[in-house]
């Protein structure tokens, strides 16, 4: 619907001082609703990030998922009349997201991710890894000829990596690992609602202790790495995100050491560890300055992603062991 955008009004005041039965007398229409959801986003201090980047691309995913409509339905829809009940439901989620700052995912329980649906609540991360981009590609920098046998997503949370690699790659098996319970819980949820459960399994532990004993050919890990000084000033949207699954000490990096040190014996000979670390890559780069990652690109952006092989890992295992 984004064509309709140029033609919609953007007042200066946000009307949601109004009562609720008022604005839903007054609006009636699917474009009343997305006026109203750009006017109050415009007037209040919001963090896009977690699925849109504007008012307007959040007032669509607002209005369209309070309806039950696809994002890709017919912009004709824009004049159809809405029920009293779906008014008083889009008031409500509007209420939600401007006042208490909650992440639009998390009022609509669901987030998409690799063009694929996930449920999400706040007992995991909203997803937004620009590992997506790898995923579509079937990892093919590295499995260019096969797909991988064996993968592990390290730190699944919804499931959302692993789960998407199993769609995308039909023949991989995928472990999904996190220490969090309450994760593996959202993660097999999703595991049952995309129906990959002869492939994709889900185990709640310490890092890698839940798959002792185990190799892959494919290791994925998107960890709590955000440093003390970027958690301190996050939008108060993240307030609502599990901490666990966000910090990781001063420089962000406890995880991502204790990843560096064990990932070789979890890995096969031609395996390949993946790791994002976002704006923790310049403490990366500090703290092992000789190590040769390479640090990949994406087209749709994103940034802070390493890879290593099971070789660099075993070349520079005393260096990475400090």
């Amino acid at each position: 619907m984004s064509d309709v955008s140029a033609r919609m009004p953007v007042p200066a005041a946000a009307p949601l001082s109004l009562d609720d039965d008022t604005l839903i007398d007054e609006l009636v229409t699917v474009r009343d609703y997305l006026r109203l959801a750009v006017s109050v986003f415009n007037a209040h201090d919001l963090y896009y990030g977690h699925g849109t980047d504007s008012a307007w691309d959040e007032a669509v995913a607002l209005v369209l998922g309070a309806l039950r409509l696809p994002h890709d339905v017919d912009p004709a829809i824009i004049d159809a009349r809405v029920l009293r009940i779906e008014r008083a439901r889009i008031i409500t989620l509007l209420r939600a997201r401007t006042v208490e700052r909650r992440p639009l995912p998390y009022l609509l329980g669901e987030s998409f991710y690799a063009g694929v649906a996930f449920n999400v609540d706040e007992r995991v991360l909203i997803p937004r890894s620009p590992i997506a981009e790898l995923i579509e590609s079937g990892f093919d920098l590295w499995f260019e000829e096969r797909d991988p046998a064996h993968m592990l997503d390290l730190c699944t949370g919804s499931g959302c990596i692993g789960i998407a690699a199993a769609l995308m790659m039909p023949t991989t098996h995928v472990m999904l690992s996190d220490l969090s319970e309450d994760a593996i819980d959202v993660a097999r949820s999703n595991i049952t609602r995309h129906d990959v459960g002869d492939r994709v399994k889900a185990v709640a532990g310490d890092l890698f202790a839940p798959v002792a004993g185990q190799r892959f050919d494919l290791i994925v890990s998107n960890p709590p790495y955000v440093d003390a000084g970027d958690l301190s000033g996050m939008p108060a949207e993240f307030n609502h995100e599990p901490t666990l699954a966000l910090g990781a000490g001063h420089d962000g990096l406890d995880l991502v050491r204790r990843m560096l040190r064990e990932a070789r014996e979890y890995l096969t000979d031609d395996g390949v560890l993946i790791v994002e670390v976002g704006n923790s890559e310049r403490h990366v780069i500090e703290t092992w300055p000789e190590v040769p990652f390479l640090w990949l690109e994406f087209a749709r952006g994103g940034h802070g992603v390493f890879a290593l092989t099971s070789a660099q890992l075993e070349e520079w295992a005393t260096v990475l062991s400090r």
